[in-house]
């Protein structure tokens, strides 16, 4: 019996400065910009954000690049030079 549980990820696509409002926006199942906009809203009301910010960005681990969302793997030479068109 296999859970398949969601972890929260600093993404490595979506990111402005280190990829946590990108990472908790596609842990919660919301666009990255409103979770964005939150932070700076807090941020306003509360001057110790970007402090907490800065110790969940070191919490948090980037997502791994074999994860579905991750940038795709370099390619091999010897395939790099199949997708060449010819010349």
């Amino acid at each position: 019996m296999s859970v398949d549980t969601q972890r929260l990820y600093r993404t490595r696509t979506d990111r402005m400065i280190a990829g946590l409002c990108g990472g908790l926006g596609n842990f919660l199942g919301m666009d990255p910009t409103i979770v964005r906009l939150i932070v700076v809203l807090i941020t306003f009301m509360w001057p110790f954000t970007p402090l907490v910010y800065l110790v969940i960005m070191l919490v948090v681990p980037e997502e791994p690049l074999d994860s579905e969302s991750s940038l795709p793997l370099e390619s091999e030479p010897e395939q790099a030079e199949h997708l060449q068109s010819p010349q």
